[in-house]
């Protein structure tokens, strides 16, 4: 009798667990929708946080991860989905890691999962990227693959934006890598390459005369060309 009574009781308490948990379920799915109506992001991730908890689902936890990334959380994002590899990852799952890692300024690993994305779906705009990141750790030869690939695949509509100065501004793709194409010519030999690269970075300001970051670094190797001629002197 003892044994039928605490199994009994077992089973009541799985059913009373089970139905508040379908309760909280309804609670936090009311709650993610209002949320999302008022527009309160903070609300929507408090929601989609509870909701993961009571039912764990990969496809949310992508979710949440890219709503991190869109706010600008991107330790919050990596600790959602973690930065392991795997080739079931979805592809929201690794453009997250891949943008979270490069804002972290982790341009090795991000570049692991950037690699990922271009194999699924070879683009300008993911080449320019990765060989930016690939200057950055001095793989001189991934990144003229990458700039090679963009300029042989650019067209004239595709825009680039840039967030150096006080207003964001877009400039022309093609000007774009061909001012990348200007920072590895310089990266391969800073002694000697300084007017190649000079001379690319004038091809993308005939392109965009107003691209800011062309300019700025055109100054740059101008002025280190005045002080070694200087030095000379």
């Amino acid at each position: 009798m003892k044994t039928i009574t605490i199994a009994l009781l077992m089973l009541f308490s799985v059913s009373m667990v089970a139905q508040t948990n379908t309760e909280l379920k309804k609670h936090y799915e009311a709650y993610y929708k209002q949320m999302k109506k008022q527009g309160d992001v903070q609300g929507i991730i408090n929601a989609m946080t509870h909701l993961e908890v009571l039912e764990p689902s990969v496809a949310r936890r992508d979710t949440l991860a890219y709503i991190y990334l869109s706010e600008g959380q991107y330790m919050q994002a990596l600790n959602t989905i973690g930065v392991e590899k795997s080739d079931s990852d979805s592809d929201i799952n690794v453009e997250v890691k891949a943008l979270a890692l490069k804002n972290l300024n982790q341009p090795k690993m991000a570049l692991e999962h950037f690699e990922i994305l271009f194999i699924r779906n070879p683009n300008v705009y993911l080449a320019y990227e990765m060989a930016d990141m690939k200057i950055q750790i001095n793989d001189l030869v991934g990144a003229k693959l990458n700039i090679d690939y963009g300029l042989a695949n650019v067209t004239d509509d595709m825009k680039r934006a840039f967030y150096e100065t006080q207003q964001p501004y877009e400039t022309s793709m093609k000007a774009a890598l061909i001012f990348m194409k200007g920072l590895l010519k310089f990266n391969e030999n800073k002694s000697t390459n300084i007017d190649p690269a000079i001379q690319l970075f004038n091809e993308a300001l005939a392109i965009d005369p107003n691209f800011n970051m062309a300019k700025i670094s055109r100054e740059a190797l101008e002025a280190q060309k005045a002080q070694k001629a200087a030095a000379k002197n």
